[in-house]
C-alpha cells in the first residue's frame, strides 16, 4: 500500500465524510479509492452480508457474478445466493424476511405493492437487473397442425374447439403480461379463449414434454432447451415484443432499504459492476460457465450460450444473430429503474382484470421505484443516468407507451378483461 492511498485512507476516515448527492466521493477521491471509502465511515454497510434470493435462469447471472466474483466484497458486502424453487417462494421469503433482496419478476414487486399476487407489502425496487430475452415457446403438436405463428394459432384456436393451455411464471409477472400481450395482439383473450395456468421456471420444459400445455412465456435458458429437447419451438421473443423491454429487477422490501440505506447502496454498486462486465460479450462465455453450475441454472453450457451471446435459431430452420439479445447494461440504460416501465405493468394489471380499479399510477411507481439511491449509487461507480424518469417505447403492434396517460392507456385495448 503506498503512501498517498494510506493518506488518503486515512483522511477519508478520519473525516467521516457522508456521500452528500452520491457524487461528493467521486469528486473528493481517486476511482480505486472508492470502494474502500464504502466500507468506511458514515457510509459502512449496516448489514455486511447480504441474502439474495434467484430462480434458474439466465438473467440472474448479474446477482451471480457480483457475488461469485468480488464485485460485493468491494463495497463491504457478502452476497449469499439462496436458490429458490419458485416465484411464490421469492415471494414468501422476501415478505417474511428470509431473504433480504432477491432477482424478481418486475411485476411482481409491483403485486405486491398494491396487494394482488400476495400479502401487501411495502416494496422497493432497487434497479433493473436486465432487458430481452425471454421468449414463448409453442409446442411440437401445434406444429404438426400447422401453427408456427400467433395468427395461425389464433385460426386453430377458432375451428378446433378444445381447452388450449398456456403457462406463465406467475400471475403478476412479467411472463404472463409478455404471454397475455403477443395473445391478445393476435386476437386471443388469455383469460377466456384459452386456459391459464402457472408453472415455475425449471419445471417449463418438463410440463411441455408431458403434454401438460400448448405454449408457454419464460426466460432463457427454457425456451433453448424445449428446442434442443426437440419438444417445442420459439413464436416469438420478447424482444419482438417490446424492443428493451424491463424483465428482472433486483427487489426488496420498503423495509429492508429504510433500516439499510447504505447496504442497499452497496449493492446496487456491486451489481451494477457485475452488469457491466456481462455486458463486454467477450466475457459472457465465462459467464456462462458460471451460471450453468448446478448451484446456479443447472443446465448445459451450449443451452445457455448461444442466445446469452445473441445466436438464436426458433427450432424451425431459422437462425439469425439478435442484435436486441439480453442486455445487463447497456453503459446505464438497463439498469435505471424508470417510473415509466413500473407504471406499464399496472396498466396490464388493471387491462386483466387483476385491478379492479385504477391506482396513482405515478404515485406508486414513484414509492417503489428507488431512484434517488439508485442516482447515488451510480455516481460512485461512473455510470450515467438518463435525464427523464420516464421514457418512450413502441411496442410489437404499433402502440405507444410513454406514461404519459396511464388510465387511457389501459382502457385503450380491444381484448381485455
Amino acid at each position: 500500500m503506498n503512501e498517498q492511498f494510506k493518506k488518503n485512507r486515512r483522511d477519508f476516515i478520519k473525516g467521516g465524510m457522508a456521500v452528500l448527492g452520491g457524487a461528493t466521493l467521486s469528486g473528493l477521491m481517486p476511482a480505486g479509492l472508492r470502494s474502500m471509502a464504502w466500507a468506511a465511515g458514515s457510509d459502512t454497510p449496516e448489514k455486511k452480508e447480504v441474502k439474495i434470493g434467484f430462480i434458474p435462469l439466465t438473467d440472474c447471472a448479474s446477482v451471480v457474478v457480483a457475488a461469485k466474483m468480488g464485485f460485493d466484497q468491494k463495497y463491504g458486502i457478502k452476497i449469499v445466493l439462496s436458490k429458490e424453487a419458485s416465484w411464490a417462494a421469492v415471494r414468501d421469503k422476501l415478505v417474511n424476511g428470509e431473504l433480504d433482496a432477491a432477482h424478481v419478476l418486475y411485476g411482481l414487486v409491483y403485486g405486491l405493492q398494491l396487494g394482488i399476487g400476495g400479502q401487501k407489502t411495502n416494496m422497493s425496487l432497487l434497479m433493473t437487473l436486465n432487458n430481452n430475452g425471454q421468449a414463448i415457446t409453442l409446442s411440437n403438436q401445434l406444429k404438426d397442425k400447422g401453427v408456427t405463428t400467433g395468427a395461425a394459432l389464433k385460426k386453430l384456436v377458432d375451428t378446433e374447439k378444445r381447452d388450449y393451455t398456456f403457462a406463465q411464471t406467475f400471475p403478476t409477472g412479467t411472463h404472463a403480461m409478455w404471454l397475455y400481450y403477443w395473445l391478445a395482439s393476435h386476437g386471443i383473450n388469455p383469460l377466456s379463449d384459452v386456459k391459464s395456468i402457472t408453472i415455475p421456471p425449471p419445471q417449463m420444459v418438463a410440463n411441455m414434454r408431458v403434454g401438460n400445455m400448448d405454449g408457454y412465456c419464460v426466460g432463457e435458458p427454457w425456451n433453448a432447451r424445449a428446442i434442443a429437447d426437440k419438444i417445442g419451438f420459439t413464436a416469438a421473443t420478447t424482444q419482438d415484443i417490446w424492443k428493451d423491454h424491463p424483465e428482472k429487477v433486483l427487489g426488496c422490501t420498503a423495509d429492508f432499504v429504510q433500516k439499510n440505506p447504505n447496504t442497499s447502496r452497496a449493492l446496487i454498486m456491486a451489481v451494477l459492476e457485475a452488469s457491466k462486465y456481462i455486458d463486454t460479450l467477450a466475457n459472457r462465455p465465462k459467464v456462462t460457465q458460471l451460471i450453468a453450475e448446478k448451484s446456479h441454472v443447472n443446465t448445459a453450457e451450449e443451452v445457455i450460450e448461444q442466445r446469452f451471446m445473441g445466436n438464436y435459431e426458433d427450432g424451425l430452420g431459422k437462425k439469425w444473430k439478435d442484435p436486441n439479445l439480453m442486455r445487463f447494461y447497456n453503459d446505464g440504460a438497463v439498469n435505471f429503474p424508470y417510473l415509466s416501465d413500473g407504471m406499464w405493468f399496472l396498466t396490464q394489471h388493471k387491462r386483466w382484470g387483476l385491478l379492479k380499479e385504477d391506482p396513482d399510477y405515478l404515485a406508486v411507481a414513484k414509492k417503489i421505484n428507488q431512484i434517488d439511491l439508485y442516482k447515488e449509487a451510480a455516481a460512485q461507480v461512473k455510470v450515467p443516468v438518463p435525464k427523464d424518469v420516464m421514457r418512450s417505447s413502441k411496442l410489437m403492434d404499433g402502440v405507444v407507451w410513454d406514461g404519459k396517460d396511464p388510465k387511457a392507456y389501459a382502457a385503450s385495448f380491444k381484448v381485455r378483461a
